[in-house]
């Protein structure tokens, strides 16, 4: 789909990992993203998007089209769902012309390719700081009755003017979207894993079941 691999830094700054963000200090939305600092501008990083402040940067305002993949933080109590640590993957595209439509083009495209061509998507509103608007998007099912149901994989939308502009692009010329997906989320559901924890645990006999699947 022609993205380039972007990464970056796990130990980051407050201002790219949540000013650059749209989330300026002491902004109410931090909490949903507690996390560990080292000192009062240096924390472990929340989210993959501090790559993508960093690489808005670099490009000086150029159309750009990256997935940001790496490992981040979260103070969260560990259990079935919910990890301190976990894999995360960031898309970000800017360019003229992007609208809506093409971020849920590029989510189904991505959706029919890890679970088969017959899924369709859901997009329902949320809310996100460096988004607007924003969605949480979800992915069919076959329940075990017969019926269509729906799993939230991700959150996305479109890039909020103001990210834009502290990125280095004029939002009246460009526009972008955005999305995040929690990779053990896609390999619970793929894989239909029963706890997040098995993935850090250790434990060959979880391990040893992927082989064939890794080579």
């Amino acid at each position: 789909m022609g993205y380039q691999v972007a990464e970056g830094p796990e130990v980051e700054t407050d201002y790219y990992n949540f000013e650059m963000m749209n989330l300026e200090k002491d902004h109410p939305a931090r909490d949903m993203q507690d996390t560990f600092y080292i000192s009062p501008e240096l924390l472990l990083r929340t989210h993959t998007s501090p790559v993508q402040a960093r690489t808005m940067l670099e490009m000086n305002g150029k159309p750009l089209k990256i997935v940001c993949p790496g490992k981040v933080y979260r103070r969260d109590d560990d259990d079935a769902t919910h990890s301190h640590q976990f894999m995360q993957m960031e898309g970000l595209v800017i360019d003229k012309d992007i609208s809506l439509a093409n971020l849920k083009d590029a989510l189904l495209k991505m959706a029919r390719h890890l679970f088969g061509p017959d899924r369709e998507i859901r997009l329902r509103p949320s809310f996100f700081p460096f988004t607007e608007p924003s969605v949480e998007v979800d992915v069919s099912y076959v329940k075990k009755d017969g019926t269509i149901g729906y799993i939230e994989i991700l959150g996305a939308g479109m890039v909020h003017p103001n990210v834009l502009k502290m990125g280095g692009y004029d939002p009246k010329t460009y526009a972008g979207f955005a999305f995040g997906v929690g990779i053990e989320r896609i390999a619970i559901l793929k894989y239909n894993i029963d706890d997040i924890r098995h993935f850090y645990m250790n434990d060959l006999r979880f391990l040893n079941q992927f082989k064939g699947e890794v080579q």
